[in-house]
């Protein structure tokens, strides 16, 4: 009796990159909230630079592994030296937003018998669970 598989998928990521995305995507949604909320309030205001440099450091983190896909040739990271105001910085932080959002659905997969969804990896792939 021959063994049915899967199709292999079209998008296949790592385990690393994965990794990377459920540690600084939370993060960022929570930057992303707090933008949110002050541009409801000031969205003239010009950021400071300590505000910049925090959100940076995370959107550079998100860049490591967004800037190969599809949308990634979209981002960037807030400038530094004219610092943006909120309203500026929010759209570029709901583009990020929305590369995550691709990344999330092109990168996972639905098992219909355990209802739930899995990261498609080299290393999944390689388990042999996907059979």
């Amino acid at each position: 009796m021959k063994k049915l598989t899967k199709p292999h998928p079209t998008h296949v990521t790592t385990q690393a990159i994965v990794d990377t995305y459920r540690t600084t995507s939370g993060v960022f949604q929570g930057l992303l909230k707090e933008v949110r909320e002050l541009s409801k309030k000031k969205p003239d205001a010009t950021m400071s630079p300590a505000k910049v440099k925090l959100i940076n450091r995370v959107l550079t983190d998100l860049l490591g592994f967004l800037k190969n896909e599809p949308e990634g040739k979209y981002l960037e990271e807030l400038d530094s030296d004219t610092l943006p105001q909120v309203s500026d910085a929010l759209l570029v932080m709901v583009q990020f937003d929305t590369a995550l959002t691709k990344f999330s659905g092109r990168y996972q997969e639905y098992d219909s018998i355990l209802h739930s969804h899995h990261w498609v990896t080299k290393e999944y792939l390689a388990s042999g669970k996907r059979e």
